[in-house]
């Protein structure tokens, strides 16, 4: 082998090896996306001039930590349904209180009245909870249906 293919191949090589050992430090600083467990949901009805309520808890873990979890309820037979709801959508709606649950993990909680007046003007049927939580490094992660109840 000439002299020059041998150079040629040492440098190819070299240049290869190079790339290979860039991606996987690029791919190790890569933090994960906020990741969701134990997501329930609880809706009571308005009843005898008393208001209901919806209640939505869920932890979210991230290992840069978790910046914000966005809630929003919606009916099955919406607009949200027919073209998708968005994460940028996503961004105007109502926070979750969220408190430290040890670790990188916080529980989040967010709680809203149901006045009679909400209730009769709501869709009957199927709803869904979507959330978009965000870590503090800024990776998202949304899910449109993070839990679903019925509104009868």
């Amino acid at each position: 082998m000439s002299r020059r293919i041998a150079l040629s191949v040492v440098a190819g090589a070299v240049v290869l090896a190079g790339a290979g050992a860039f991606a996987l430090a690029y791919a190790g600083d890569q933090a994960p996306a906020p990741a969701l467990a134990h997501s329930a949901v609880h809706y009571t009805a308005p009843d005898g001039g008393r208001d209901g309520s919806l209640s939505f808890t869920t932890e979210v873990s991230a290992p840069s930590g978790v910046k914000s979890l966005k809630v929003l309820a919606w009916p099955e037979k919406s607009d949200f349904a027919k073209k998708r709801l968005t994460a940028g959508e996503m961004a105007a709606v109502e926070s979750a209180t969220c408190t430290p649950a040890g670790g990188h993990t916080v529980r989040c909680v967010y709680r809203a009245p149901v006045s009679a007046a909400d209730a009769a003007s709501s869709p009957h049927g199927a709803w869904h909870i979507a959330v978009l939580a965000t870590a503090e490094d800024g990776h998202t992660t949304f899910d449109t249906r993070a839990a679903d109840f019925t509104v009868a």
